[in-house]
């Protein structure tokens, strides 16, 4: 049977958006597969990694019938990237193998049986679906997965939290030492709702989304979340435990605040950085009327020493921070402007945007 008859282009873009989480080596040998099912010219692609499911439909020719395998799926994009792109490639079931033909080449490949594969079993309590665009989660996700704990022995800080309720779809991320908060408006109104998507699920979402008009469906359950957008459906395995009340840390009525370009002080940072040593990335700030002094030194008794003229008229502050952490949130902005809130050198600054409440960063100072 031929299962597929397309280019390379249309075949390597199906198998690559359902790829990103399929593993070369696992202790599981068929989750480095494929799952092809075709039911009459329809064909579904499905991967997983037991924590996380992606599925996506295409229709690229072949024979109609029914028929389903599953196929190493890196093997098979591998192939097919030494092809070119508008490569006529045709991909056919042979007893327990698959044969994938392009110009004079031919491969054949090794399969296994589909009812060897674990499929996941969705949630039957998930809650009312709701949708954003694209572009808004991607957005989100950008302005907060920077925050996200890396192997924290606290596991529920490795990943994002999200927080539907009334119109509103919040997202926070914290390692411990600074937190990152973003929402955007929903068209409907939901109930409370609050899961946390695993590291590796917002990674592979980043991936897959793109700045396309088009809607993401969100569903929650308790132990899982489904997506679905542009044909694909994603279901992930959820983070249990109880993520740090994000309201309480996020500081407010802070008495000092300065207003000042995001460029200018994302250079500045990074020029004073460079003095930092791998194993101390502190910088000083001290901050004045009139004007923002930033300074670092390293082992080597190095030193650099950055000034901004700024319009402030507050306390004189001086506050230790990680320089990373600021230079990770300012690089994840995009606005031309942004303001910096201060009670004095031993508390948590807030970074936000100003006249926008949609967006809120908290850092602990450090000790320099």
């Amino acid at each position: 049977m031929i299962v597929m008859k397309t280019t390379q282009g249309k075949m390597l873009s199906v198998l690559q958006s359902v790829s990103g989480i399929v593993e070369r080596r696992h202790t599981l040998p068929i989750l480095a597969n494929v799952l092809i099912r075709k039911t009459g010219s329809s064909l579904q692609f499905t991967t997983s990694d037991l924590e996380i499911q992606i599925r996506t439909t295409a229709e690229l020719g072949g024979d109609t019938g029914d028929f389903t395998t599953t196929v190493g799926a890196r093997k098979l994009i591998d192939i097919l990237r030494t092809m070119p792109a508008d490569q006529s490639v045709v991909l056919e079931s042979s007893q327990n193998k698959v044969i994938l033909k392009g110009g004079k080449s031919k491969f054949t490949l090794q399969t296994m049986p589909a009812e060897d594969f674990p499929v996941v079993q969705e949630s039957p309590g998930f809650g009312p679906a709701f949708s954003v665009p694209q572009k808004t989660l991607k957005d989100l996700l950008g302005q907060v997965s920077f925050a996200m704990a890396v192997h924290d022995i606290r596991y529920y800080l490795n990943g994002i939290l999200f927080v539907a309720e009334g119109k509103q779809l919040s997202l926070v991320a914290t390692d411990g030492h600074r937190l990152a908060f973003a929402s955007a408006l929903l068209d409907v109104e939901v109930p409370r709702q609050e899961v946390i998507l695993p590291r590796k699920t917002v990674i592979e979402m980043q991936r897959l989304l793109n700045d396309a008009e088009g809607a993401i469906e969100m569903q929650f359950a308790n132990n899982q979340a489904k997506f679905a957008f542009e044909g694909m459906e994603f279901v992930t395995k959820l983070v249990e435990g109880k993520f740090p009340d994000y309201n309480r840390v996020i500081p407010k009525n802070h008495k000092n605040s300065i207003t000042l370009g995001r460029v200018a002080l994302l250079a500045t940072l990074q020029r004073t950085a460079i003095l930092t040593s791998d194993k101390f990335k502190g910088v000083r700030l001290n901050i004045e009327p009139g004007t923002l002094r930033v300074a670092s030194n390293n082992a080597e008794q190095e030193e650099a020493v950055d000034e901004l003229d700024i319009d402030y008229a507050g306390d004189s502050i001086e506050i230790g921070f990680n320089v990373t952490y600021l230079i990770d949130a300012l690089s994840n902005m995009e606005q031309e402007m942004v303001k910096l809130e201060l009670s004095d050198g031993n508390s948590s600054a807030l970074f936000t945007i100003p006249d926008n409440a949609t967006f809120k960063y908290v850092v602990m100072p450090m000790r320099i």
